[in-house]
């Protein structure tokens, strides 16, 4: 479906020695919330862990900025934030008193440990920041980066030193030898590099990975080098000549990280596979295995009384939270791969969720038992939904078929074949004799019998969410940057909202019909008033695609889940007040407060459609180059009126 599947692990074997998720305070869900959200669940998805040279303190590089922990409690300290994108690696100086980030917004900032403050920011790269280091006297960092260079700087002055070039495509890790005379460095054109770190001289290059080079780490007393890479092996080398010594295998998947013990008697590897390794250094000899993650946020769900939210992501897993408090309850395991949607029943007392594992669990909501695995989808399922009476459970996936199933005995009922591409989305209507579908197109069918009914024709790209109004006589379909409004009962096109940039993942009403909130590819959430198809407002905090939005049965509370690993809780009390139809120029196509390029995009990708459309300005009832001189015409120019209060 939708995304990213390239994720980058680095972890310590000693960030197991307590339970992050259960034994911290809840303060920080509070910390450096975006405008408008009231609460944070998870902490995004992780790329790097570093130790404070005392073993005080522990630096996560995230999704959503840079946490600091209390290594011994496990107690969060700060969370920094000022990366515009996650945040690929972090370093602390020799004398843990700075802390070095680098960012895929190709920056790097250095931060004051002690105090969160942030210090300054380093630009030079002109792509993401993968790696960072500092040299032993804590003088200078190397940073690689996707522009296929390394980057030396004085860390005191933040003046960059030379740029070493010699790799032919993205350095993915630097670190320097024990004395600080040497960096090696590892990248995506399968080499490791060696470089004098005096004079930025190449050295040497080591080849043995068959494939990227994502880790690179010396031994403390600088004599070994080990690697890992995406052909799921780990390389010793001698560093003083650069022979190879041995390969390490046990890793299913690609190894995105390795790290000597201080004594450097044990590597610890971390991989794609979920695992983390641990090898004696001197002969090679694999000692244990340890597991345990969290990824990308796939969905998030309210159970109808409003207590409990659950959520599922990338990382096999549904945990279940407190939705007032944030608190954690549990975590459901089973699942052999990513979760892709939870359904509560409608007594609240069942859970479902699919996955692409091929399977469907049902569990009891309350005490987190798993009930029964239904099988019948012969790839990913996308979306699972529960009839409104409880009895029925549909699900879409990428077989491009739904299933119907009995929810009591996990019976299964039916198949409905019709779509010729993957269904992403599922729903019921409210009285639950109609479930809609969405993938290349919308179809809706006979809940009771099976029959299809009629397929709703006006997206020229796949359908990614189906809902229906609470009274039954609208659909909302999310594709790619628009929303389109139909009549559930004819099928009638009644209009199409236009304001996201990339695709709409997720589509959802609030429980008395008034609004609309969609989640996007572009990292928004938007709410618009479902009557008058006016944009209301737009939540932004989210770093990166939101996949899922929910609102709360009381409708005073969205949960949104991204691929940053994170679900934000979003407060709308009091009322979401529409916008007034005065506050916008008819050539702002995306209701921003300013008429701009955006907008000739908006009426670009439109060119040619017709009936009611956003981007249709003059009104003729087609978008064609009319429209598009009308916008280029009023470029730049602000709203008549300024943008309605965040409330």
């Amino acid at each position: 479906m939708k995304r990213r599947l390239f994720f980058v692990f680095t972890i310590l074997a000693l960030i197991l020695t307590f339970n992050l998720s259960n034994t911290f305070a809840q303060d920080y869900t509070q910390w450096h919330l975006p405008e408008g959200a009231k609460t944070r669940l998870g902490k995004g998805w992780i790329s790097e862990i570093k130790y404070s040279p005392d073993g005080t303190k522990l630096s996560v590089a995230s999704s959503i900025g840079i946490w600091i922990y209390d290594a011994q409690t496990g107690e969060e300290l700060d969370l920094l934030t000022g990366h515009t994108s996650n945040v690929n690696s972090v370093a602390f100086s020799p004398d843990g008193n700075t802390l070095a980030s680098g960012s895929e917004d190709s920056t790097i900032r250095l931060w004051d440990v002690n105090t969160g403050t942030h210090i300054r920011t380093l630009v030079a790269h002109t792509n993401s920041v993968e790696t960072v280091a500092f040299s032993p006297n804590g003088n200078m960092i190397a940073s690689g980066s996707e522009d296929s260079t390394i980057r030396l700087w004085d860390v005191n002055i933040g003046t960059r030193l030379r740029t070493l070039t010699a790799h032919t495509n993205s350095v993915y890790s630097v670190a320097f030898s024990p004395d600080g005379n040497t960096i090696a460095s590892g990248g995506w054109d399968n080499t490791i590099r060696l470089w004098d770190t005096s004079t930025g001289t190449h050295r040497r290059t080591l080849t043995a990975h068959t494939s990227y080079v994502y880790s690179v780490a010396f031994s403390p007393d600088g004599n070994t080098i080990a690697s890992g890479g995406w052909d799921n092996a780990i390389h010793l080398w001698d560093a003083n000549t650069g022979t190879h010594r041995r390969t390490l295998t046990a890793h299913t998947n690609p190894v995105y990280s390795v790290a000597f013990s201080p004594d450097g008697n044990t590597i610890a590897s971390g991989g794609w596979d979920n695992t983390i390794h641990l090898w004696n250094a001197n002969t090679g000899t694999h000692r244990r295995t340890l597991t345990g993650h969290a990824r990308s946020v796939e969905t998030v769900a309210f159970s109808p009384d409003g207590n409990t939210l659950a959520s599922g992501s990338w990382d096999n897993t549904i945990h279940l939270w407190e939705a007032s408090t944030g608190t954690h309850i549990r975590t459901l395991i089973g699942h052999a791969r990513s979760v892709e949607d939870v359904a509560f029943s409608p007594d609240g007392n069942m859970l479902a969720s699919g996955g692409w594992d091929n399977t469907i669990r049902l569990w009891n909501a309350n005490t987190g038992t798993h009930i029964r695995t239904l099988t019948a989808h012969t790839s990913y399922i996308f979306s699972v939904a529960f009839s409104p009476d409880g009895n029925m459970l549909a699900s879409g996936g990428w077989d491009n078929t739904i299933h119907l199933w009995d929810t009591s005995t996990g019976t299964h009922i039916r198949a409905l074949t019709a779509h010729t591409n993957p269904v992403y989305s599922v729903a019921f209507s409210p009285d639950g004799n109609t479930i809609a579908s969405g993938g290349g197109a919308i179809r809706l069918w006979d809940a009771n019998t099976g029959t299809h009914r009629r397929i709703l024709i006006g997206h020229i790209h796949d359908v990614y969410s189906v809902a229906f109004s609470p009274d039954g006589n609208t659909l909302a379909s999310g594709s790619y940057r628009e929303i389109r409004l139909w009549d559930a009962n004819t099928g009638r096109h009644i209009r199409t909202l236009i304001a996201h940039t990339h695709n709409v993942y997720s589509v959802a009403f609030s429980p008395d019909g008034n609004t609309i909130a969609s989640g996007s590819e572009d990292g928004t959430i938007r709410l618009w008033n479902a009557s008058t198809s006016r944009p209301i407002r737009t939540l932004t905090g989210h770093t990166s695609t939101v996949e899922t939005v929910a609102f709360s049965p009381d409708g005073n509370t969205i949960a949104s889940g991204s691929e940053d690993g994170t679900v934000l809780l979003w407060e709308l009390t009091p009322s979401p007040t529409p916008e007034p139809e005065s506050v916008r120029l008819k050539e702002d196509i995306n209701a921003d407060g300013i008429v701009n390029t955006q907008d000739l995009l908006l009426v670009a990708a439109n060119l040619g459609k017709t009936g009611e459309n956003a981007a249709d300005v003059n009104g003729d009832g087609i978008v064609n180059i009319q429209d598009l001189v009308l916008v280029a015409g009023a470029l730049q120019t602000s709203a008549a009126a300024p943008t309605p209060k965040q409330h």
